[in-house]
């Protein structure tokens, strides 16, 4: 198809946009927001994890309609989902109502992020999809390098208000359209038998579903208290900022490198790089001390890169194309739940201390590091 050639830019700007409007969103516009309502920020934070557990709830059901109906059509109904997410937000009237709306960011969230994203590729290139994976990582991680940004310069134009409502615009007049007309369809359409046949859990779908929940709880709980770690680690408060700021740039630089360096590598070598990365840096930040606190944020950035990565391609390797959409699905599923309640375990470990944090932290990433070992290079299982 025509479309195909820019199937890649176009999934990852969505996937930008996607991260920025959701995931990145109350990092700017949790204070504004609660104040002109006169509630504190907890509660806005509280409804994030509840948009992560509708989105664990309602994972598996985007695999199955990507299965059946193609990740082009799933995609522009997640962009539509956002996008009156986000107008519930423009327009709430009081605190109930803002709350409800960051909840129901985890709708859009559910089929609207990487996972669909991944179907799409590989419904276009099979088995030879990974470097086009690794691009729309890497495009899609300008959503956490320019959201905050955007969502600040748009705040101090228009106020809290206009912010949430530009982005919604965005979904609805940009993205939506583009995943209706402009994204390449599936060529063939899947039997009613093949997409009634359920997708059976094996000793590798448990190995990789603990890998992925494990690891992404992490970045989720990093991603929370980044800025507060580095300060409790010795950073005064604006050089922690600055300093956080890192862990977006490290990220994007993990994709560039999987994208050229490794990409002929066996995705394992990733995702094992990904489960190192954070107890490196956390390693060299106990040792060195606070001058060293950076390699927090650049151990945990640049782990958080391969993982997106690992997250689209090890399945793809490990399985085949074979029912990719619903099967990553399912295997991201306990990494949603795990992500709802990682930010609140992680600051009963930070009100400890920050060296139990990390040291909490890098335990579950070598736990996971040595689970990609139950993974054959050549392992490949049946379709069901």
């Amino acid at each position: 198809m025509s479309s195909s050639r820019f199937a890649v830019p176009l999934l990852g700007l969505g996937q930008a946009i996607n991260f920025a409007s959701s995931y990145y969103l109350l990092g700017v516009m949790a204070d504004p927001a609660a104040r002109a309502t006169r509630l504190g920020t907890q509660p806005l934070f509280l409804a994030l994890s509840v948009a992560f557990l509708i989105s664990a709830v309602l994972t598996p059901l985007a695999g199955r309609c990507v299965e059946r109906f193609g990740g082009a059509r799933v995609l522009a109904v997640s962009h539509l989902a956002f996008a009156l997410a986000l107008g519930v937000l423009a327009l709430a009237p009081n605190a109930a109502v803002l709350c409800l709306g960051v909840s129901l960011l985890g709708v859009g969230m559910s089929g609207g992020l990487y996972g669909t994203a991944f179907a799409i590729v590989v419904e276009m290139q099979g088995q030879g999809a990974r470097r086009a994976i690794a691009a729309v990582s890497l495009l899609g991680a300008l959503g956490g390098a320019l959201g905050w940004p955007i969502s600040r310069a748009v705040l101090d134009v228009v106020g809290w208000r206009g912010a949430f409502a530009f982005w919604g615009v965005v979904q609805a007049v940009v993205c939506m359209p583009v995943a209706l007309f402009l994204l390449p369809r599936r060529a063939t359409s899947p039997t009613i038998k093949s997409v009634n046949e359920p997708v059976r859990w094996c000793p590798a779908m448990v190995r990789l579903a603990v890998f992925f929940a494990g690891a992404w709880a992490v970045s989720t709980a990093m991603g929370a208290h980044l800025p507060r770690l580095l300060s409790d680690l010795g950073l005064d408060a604006a050089t922690a900022a600055w300093v956080a700021g890192l862990m977006a740039a490290s990220a994007i630089a993990a994709r560039l490198i999987d994208l050229t360096v490794l990409h002929r590598s066996h995705p394992i070598l990733t995702a094992r790089a990904a489960a190192l990365l954070h107890p490196a840096g956390a390693a060299i930040a106990s040792i060195a001390g606070p001058m060293a606190a950076p390699a927090v944020a650049i151990g945990q950035g640049l782990g958080n890169g391969f993982l997106s990565v690992a997250s689209g391609v090890l399945p793809l390797t490990v399985f085949g194309p074979d029912r990719y959409a619903r099967r990553q699905a399912l295997l991201l599923t306990p990494a949603r739940y795990f992500q709802a309640a990682a930010p609140s375990a992680y600051a009963v470990a930070m009100d400890v201390s920050p060296y139990v944090a990390l040291a909490a932290g890098s335990l579950v990433c070598l736990v996971l590091f040595a689970l990609t070992f139950g993974l054959r290079p050549t392992d490949q299982r049946p379709s069901n």
